[in-house]
């Protein structure tokens, strides 16, 4: 068909067309790690403006960030993955709450090794103030110092004590105090050395770990309670004291799951 006489070929597709810059309708939020984490800046995130009934708010409400632990506690923890939700906008803060720990692929696959036994466990506890939390264990057995025999594999009753061990200790130590005691216990693993202590007894262990932390039920929402664990910087969002966040956001500082 010839050019001329089919008006849809001769036309110029896109000639005069405006490149509208997308992030001019965005928003930049900070945000903030509860007040028990010793780094509180835990990122950026931008999100559409609000447009007649559609809120800002409503798009930032429910977030996950996964974050390692070593940017909030500067410890090397580099195994370790912190979640945390977005419970509540105040300002340009985000204030987030805890929401689960897992360990890395790598770091889990490097612990599995031949010639032991792999020991694991979980169970439900309900903390003070009103999470269920569901915690899971791992643990393996290991070598005596004047062992001859090239295995180190414990028996069935064995293994059935060692379980009821971990089941018992994670319920007196995590069950007696609110959440954010128990996630500074998960940080300095007291719960996982008391664990191996424990059960040396029965058989020696090592490399006993806290595998993962799911939040299954949290209670009722409270602000003010928020707020009390954001501490100051809570405290400032909701006097609306905050400040925009500034430099360059080309990039967002963390790994978002929604």
């Amino acid at each position: 068909m010839a050019v001329g006489k089919n008006k849809k070929l001769n036309k110029n597709k896109g000639k005069g067309k405006k490149q509208a810059d997308i992030f001019k309708e965005k928003e930049w939020y900070d945000v903030k790690a509860p007040a028990y984490f010793a780094k509180r800046n835990v990122g950026h995130a931008v999100v559409s403006r609000t447009k007649g009934l559609k809120l800002a708010k409503d798009g930032l409400m429910g977030r996950v960030y996964e974050v390692c632990l070593d940017d909030l506690q500067d410890d090397e923890s580099f195994h370790r993955k912190v979640s945390l939700k977005v419970e509540d906008v105040q300002g340009r803060n985000l204030l987030t709450n805890f929401h689960g720990m897992d360990f890395t692929t790598d770091k889990l696959k490097s612990l599995i090794k031949k010639w032991q036994s792999l020991i694991e466990c979980f169970c439900d506890i309900k903390t003070t103030d009103g999470y269920i939390v569901r915690i899971f264990v791992i643990g393996f057995t290991k070598k005596t110092k004047l062992q001859i025999r090239k295995t180190s594999y414990a028996q069935s009753a064995q293994k059935k004590v060692i379980r009821s061990k971990m089941v018992d200790i994670i319920e007196r130590e995590a069950s007696g105090c609110e959440l954010k005691e128990l996630v500074m216990k998960f940080i300095s693993d007291s719960i996982s050395k008391e664990i191996e202590n424990t059960c040396q007894k029965i058989y020696p262990m090592h490399d006993v770990n806290i595998r993962k932390v799911k939040v299954l039920k949290k209670p009722k929402f409270d602000v003010s309670r928020l707020l009390e664990i954001h501490g100051d910087a809570g405290v400032a969002a909701a006097d609306g004291t905050a400040a925009a966040p500034t430099g360059n956001f080309s990039e967002p500082a963390v790994q978002e799951s929604v």
